[in-house]
C-alpha cells in the first residue's frame, strides 16, 4: 500500500472522527494513530528502542 493511500485513509478517519465525535474524538484518533504508527515501525524493525530511551551524545564527552 502506498503512503498516499495510507495518508488518504488516515485523513478520512480523522475527518469522520472530527465530524461525528467533535474535537476531542479527533484528538483521540490522532493520538492513537500516532501510537499505532510508532508500534508498527518497531514491529517492522525500522526503529530501535534505544533511539528513544538512550542518552544522546554522552558517550563522546569526556570529563
Amino acid at each position: 500500500m502506498s503512503m498516499a493511500v495510507v495518508g488518504l485513509i488516515t485523513g478520512m478517519a480523522l475527518g469522520f472522527a472530527g465530524y461525528f465525535g467533535g474535537f476531542g474524538a479527533f484528538l483521540l484518533v490522532a493520538a492513537l494513530g500516532a501510537v499505532g504508527f510508532v508500534i508498527g515501525r518497531f514491529a517492522d524493525g525500522d526503529l530501535d528502542p534505544g533511539e528513544f530511551f538512550g542518552a544522546r551524545g554522552r558517550s563522546d564527552r569526556r570529563r
